[in-house]
């Protein structure tokens, strides 16, 4: 049986996604504040697009895994990178303070951002389903 018959989303789709996502969360933190958007929304926005960016790009390299699969990679990675920002070294600080560190691995902990990753992977999930479920 052909693994995308049975339900499974190609790996470009996910891959598109991914861009997307990652275009779009990059518009909302270069620009949000300068178009006068709240701070919440530019804040918690982009980590939750850092979320689905996360679970999407987590499905095109595990393609062939269930989405429940899939939420625990990617959330597993979410969480592990906002722990990462307790470690310090000299070297991982000085990536933190430049655009594409503080985009990858951020620079402060926050339990929101956690929070705000795993709505983000929810939500991914949830559109996922809904795209299979458009497919069959």
């Amino acid at each position: 049986m052909d693994k995308f018959k049975a339900g499974y989303i190609p790996i470009a789709r996910r891959a598109s996604l991914t861009l997307l996502v990652i275009v779009c969360g990059l518009v909302l933190r270069l620009t949000g504040y300068e178009l006068g958007l709240p701070y919440l929304l530019v804040k918690y926005g982009g980590s939750l697009l850092w979320g689905m960016m996360v679970f999407w790009l987590v499905g095109a390299l595990l393609f062939r895994q269930p989405i429940a699969i899939l939420v625990v990679f990617a959330a597993a990675i979410a969480v592990l990178t906002e722990f990462s920002r307790l470690y310090h070294t000299p070297w991982l600080d000085a990536f933190r303070l430049t655009l594409a560190g503080a985009l990858i691995l951020g620079r402060i902990f926050s339990w929101a951002n956690i929070l705000a990753y795993l709505l983000g992977i929810v939500l991914a999930a949830a559109i996922e389903r809904r795209l299979l479920s458009a497919g069959k």
